[in-house]
Parts: structure tokens; C-alpha cells; sequence
């Protein structure tokens, strides 16, 4: 009877213990996609606020900026330590070795978008305003913590 229960409890914790294991890995997985596609979503909403900025259309630039801005606050729950490799990453491993830095860039990311959205009516240069505020930090972070093309 002893032998019975500890087959049982050997089988039940090898069950749970894969399904862990398993949901870990899925985890793992959509983590490095989220990112992927949050980091994405921001390049294709950057080359849009380029063109409304441009054409002077600031009204419609605004929610775009805001949205980017809280992708880039959303991007801080996207590097876990567990999410270094696999998947098509294209993130360096010193992210986790900066990671403070790192995060403190992306934060800045978003804030500099926000400040951009309460500046973009009254600069003179639109132009050079959005290249300090939003593609400075864009280079800075493709420069240092990821892969090259």
C-alpha cells in the first residue's frame, strides 16, 4: 500500500512538474513575441508620427505619441530574466547585465514621447525636436542592446 502512494505522488509531481515546465517554456515564448511586436508596433507608429509631424498635422500625431509612450512603460515587464535566449530574440544579454540602465532608457523613451506630445505646437523645428526626443533614444538602444542587422 506504502509503494502504491509513492508511485502515486512520484506520478503526480512528474505530471505537474512537466505541465510547469512546459507553461514556463510557452511563457518564455510569448514574452519574447510581446516584445517583439511591442518594439514593432513603435517603429510603424514612429514612421507615422514622422509623416503627420511633417505635414504639421499635430492633433492626429498626439495619440500615436501617447500610445507609443505607454509601449515603451509596458516594454520594463518584457525582460525577465528567464527571456534571454530562444524564440528569435534579438535582445543582447546586456540588458540583463545593464538592466537598471536599460530600464531607465526605456522609461526615458517614455517620457521624452510624452514631452514631445506637450512640446510639438510650440518648437520652431519640429523636425529636429522629434529626432532629439524619440529616434536619440531609438539609436541608443539599438546601438547598445541589440543585435546588429
Amino acid at each position: 500500500m506504502k509503494n502504491k502512494f509513492l508511485l502515486f505522488i512520484f506520478v503526480a509531481a512528474s505530471f505537474f512538474n512537466t505541465n510547469f515546465i512546459a507553461h514556463s517554456e510557452e511563457s518564455i515564448e510569448d514574452i519574447i513575441k510581446g516584445r517583439k511586436a511591442i518594439f514593432s508596433n513603435n517603429a510603424k507608429l514612429a514612421k507615422r508620427v514622422n509623416i503627420l509631424l511633417r505635414e504639421f498635422e499635430v492633433e492626429e500625431a498626439e495619440p500615436i505619441i501617447f500610445e507609443m509612450s505607454k509601449n515603451y512603460e509596458n516594454l520594463l515587464n518584457y525582460f525577465p530574466e528567464n527571456s534571454k535566449e530562444g524564440y528569435g530574440t534579438e535582445a543582447l544579454p546586456i540588458i540583463w547585465e545593464e538592466k537598471d540602465a536599460f530600464n531607465a532608457l526605456m522609461q526615458k523613451a517614455a517620457d521624452d514621447m510624452l514631452q514631445l506630445a506637450k512640446v510639438m505646437e510650440e518648437v520652431d523645428d519640429i523636425q529636429a525636436t522629434y529626432k532629439k526626443l524619440m529616434w536619440a533614444n531609438c539609436n541608443a538602444c539599438h546601438s547598445r542592446y541589440r543585435k546588429p542587422h
